[in-house]
């Protein structure tokens, strides 16, 4: 879309940003609004047919932190998930600018700005719209193709993570029971939708279940359905998660946070194959496959008898491990390439390469949050970077002081625990941003926080 075409809504407690901002873009668009009260923007988003809005971070009631931006960021995407939004702000921050991304804003600017780069990326971010609404029509004809194509590769150039792939490709043409094995962040749900797509199952549903977000009252309504009046809540019959997966595969992650209780019932299902829904007498039969993950250590669980051994039998016919990134090095810098590729095109930034000075730096660092943790790192940097080429100040290291960290001493609980405790301080104990910060749900670093005592 050209900017001339473009209808802009603007928003911001300063009357002179307003004012600034409509004199220098109705030179350019079609139309620009201005609105000095965020309370009116529901109303103004449901009526209007906006292509773009310049939001504000801070208002008058909250100075610097960002979070009315958010609040009003979430709600102006729940209405219209398809309209760009760029963020302004007169703060620097950094982890403003990354959250703000993440959150759903095409991009942000800093006031006071520059009028032809506000001018410039307003273009870019039309231009964007322009070529997803052009895409979404292949977009849905390919999906099934898209996906796969997407997801499919596992890079990996190291010998650990060569005979984890060999196995992989000998094991996803049947239908045997996989158990996967690894820290947090070494990609099993990853290895998990690989062993699908290589299966005669894949052109089926591939159901991911995060066991450690579901509490004891939800586990069988969510995995086996319920019919309705079953409970107070349950409005109408619905499909358990088993039933979603049907000739396909389904994906239980975390399974090592069940309770004795559920893996009972979870083994009832699995033994007879087939699942009854909550309220209902009629049993519906199962064909699915089953692939189970844990980062916890299994078979001293078993030994612990808090996890059962009959259970741990049914659910490991095969079981793969996949090793931490710290013991794969040579993989880091493909990976690096991968997610820099990824990032570049998602947030439309002109960086092209990574210098050989900060592939050495990220390979002497330890990694303990895997891939995930050079997932994020690489996205922070190409959100931040001004440069073509990244460069080792552009990426962000906790705990790295120059020389390699050692596996000595390792403690995953600590790491995370430590990590958890770190990101509630960041954000003063909001639930939502520490879980979006950690990667998890709101439910699963509930569960966290309940077994670290905080």
């Amino acid at each position: 879309m050209l900017l001339s075409e473009a209808k802009i809504l603007i928003i911001d407690d300063d009357v002179d940003v307003l004012s600034a901002a409509k004199l220098l873009l109705k030179r350019h668009a079609k139309l620009v609004d201005i609105e000095k009260n965020p309370q009116k923007l529901p109303f103004l988003v449901t009526n209007g047919t906006y292509d773009l809005i310049l939001l504000d971070m801070n208002f008058t009631r909250d100075v610097n932190s960002g979070r009315e931006g958010f609040h009003w960021l979430d709600r102006i995407l729940d209405i219209n998930p398809n309209i760009k939004v760029i963020m302004i702000t007169a703060y620097g921050d950094i982890e403003m600018a990354i959250r703000a991304i993440k959150s759903g804003a095409t991009d942000f600017v800093l006031k006071p700005w520059e009028n032809d780069k506000l001018v410039a990326t307003i273009e870019d971010v039309l231009k964007e719209k322009k070529g997803e609404k052009l895409a979404s029509a292949t977009e849905e004809k390919t999906d099934t193709k898209k996906e796969k194509s997407s997801s499919d590769a596992i890079i990996g150039q190291s010998d650990a993570m060569q005979h984890v792939l060999k196995t992989s490709e000998r094991v996803a043409a049947t239908d045997a029971n996989v158990l996967i094995l690894g820290e947090n962040g070494t990609g099993k749900t990853q290895l998990a939708r690989y062993l699908h797509q290589h299966s005669q199952r894949s052109e089926k549903p591939f159901v991911v279940v995060d066991l450690g977000a579901l509490s004891d009252s939800l586990f069988e309504s969510e995995l086996f359905g319920h019919v309705k009046g079953a409970f107070t809540d349950a409005k109408e019959d619905r499909a358990g998660r088993f039933e979603e997966a049907k000739g396909g595969t389904i994906f239980l992650d975390e399974i090592g946070n069940l309770t004795l209780s559920l893996q009972a019932k979870l083994l009832t299902v699995l033994q007879e194959r087939k699942v009854t829904r909550v309220g209902s007498n009629k049993s519906i039969p199962l064909d699915v496959r089953l692939i189970c993950a844990t980062n916890m250590n299994i078979e001293t669980m078993v030994s612990d008898k808090t996890f059962r051994q009959d259970l741990f039998y049914r659910i490991n016919t095969i079981e793969l491990d996949l090793p931490p990134l710290r013991d794969r090095p040579e993989d880091i810098a493909p990976l690096a390439e991968f997610y820099l590729k990824q990032f570049r095109k998602k947030y439309n930034r002109p960086v092209n390469d990574i210098s050989s000075a900060l592939i050495k730096k990220m390979q002497q660092y330890n990694w303990p949050g895997n891939i995930r943790e050079l997932q994020h790192a690489i996205e922070r940097a190409v959100i931040l970077s001004q440069e073509k080429t990244l460069q080792p100040d552009d990426l962000f290291l906790k705990n790295s002081g120059g020389q390699p960290t050692t596996a000595t001493g390792f403690d995953l609980e600590d790491m995370e625990k430590n990590m958890i405790v770190q990101a509630l301080k960041r954000f003063n104990g909001n639930i939502t941003d520490a879980a979006r910060e950690l990667g998890l749900s709101r439910a699963a670093l509930y569960r966290r926080m309940e077994k670290y005592g905080l």
